[in-house]
């Protein structure tokens, strides 16, 4: 069967550091039996590992988020700037104590993501005017010209490599997916739509610039889920009115999929773990 439909093209995207969100819920009596076991101090062995991942000498950072409203206790938001790195620090989370008897209640892994859908719908165009393709030659050097020029702007920087904001502790984090739904699929749009309906949804989220930092990680091919949205702020309700702002959004609205949310607050290893004692 064959259709007359153009391909609808996937938008270019630039990535950076890794991400890796591990949740935590503990067996209480399992945790308070080790606590009383005669030896190692558990929880000084658990703040010095995570004092160490907190600034790693490779690069990034990890977050430590006791949960709120979860059936799990705690997450650990790791950013790294490659899968190697993230999977040593995984690797030291899972076999250290009291990591090694909790249970593992949700992971989630990503890579900071940009998404150039304006450059994509523009170069795309271009392309067809001058009689050409998306993915020639002089598509492709344009395009690369364009990443590299996103790549250098502070805005990108931000996004693709993110610091922790000091003063914003609250952080909800959740995945997400776009429709493949008959009548509803994302990836059966053109280009230039996708680019529309983004344009608006960043738009909104704009209007939090300020109060909310977004980090948005890419997840297809990592996860069952496409996205990750990370959000930290220093008044938690920020987050419910993001939330609803963009699901009323039309791309929300018609293509959006919203996994598990995770809300906490950040706090210093110590903080953390003097609550566990």
């Amino acid at each position: 069967m064959t259709t007359d439909r153009p391909r609808a093209h996937p938008p270019e995207t630039t990535e950076g550091w890794y991400a890796l969100h591990q949740v935590f819920a503990w067996d209480g009596p399992a945790l308070g039996a080790m606590l009383k076991a005669p030896g190692i101090d558990v929880l000084d062995s658990a703040e010095r590992l995570l004092t160490e991942l907190a600034a790693p000498s490779s690069g990034g950072w990890t977050a430590v988020v006791p949960l709120i409203g979860s059936s799990a206790d705690v997450m650990l938001v790791h950013f790294r700037p490659t899968l190697d790195d993230i999977g040593e620090a995984q690797r030291l989370v899972n076999a250290a104590m009291p990591f090694n008897i909790a249970r593992k209640a949700y992971t989630f892994l990503s890579v900071t993501e940009a998404g150039l859908y304006h450059a994509s719908a523009q170069l795309a165009a271009a392309a067809e005017t001058r009689g050409g393709a998306v993915g020639d030659e002089a598509y492709r050097a344009a395009m690369d010209e364009r990443v590299a020029q996103e790549r250098d702007s502070a805005h990108v920087k931000r996004r693709l490599f993110p610091q922790q904001p000091p003063d914003m502790p609250y952080v909800c984090f959740y995945p997400m997916s776009k429709r493949r739904n008959a009548g509803q699929n994302w990836y059966a749009l053109s280009l230039e739509e996708r680019s529309r309906l983004m344009s608006a949804h960043g738009a909104t989220g704009r209007g939090y610039a300020g109060k909310v930092v977004q980090v948005i990680t890419g997840a297809i091919g990592f996860d069952v889920w496409e996205w990750g949205v990370t959000l930290f702020a220093g008044d938690p309700l920020m987050f419910k009115k993001l939330v609803t702002d963009m699901r009323f959004d039309e791309v929300s609205a018609e293509y959006a999929e919203f996994g598990e949310f995770f809300v906490g607050k950040t706090a210093t290893p110590g903080e953390w773990l003097r609550s566990v004692r």
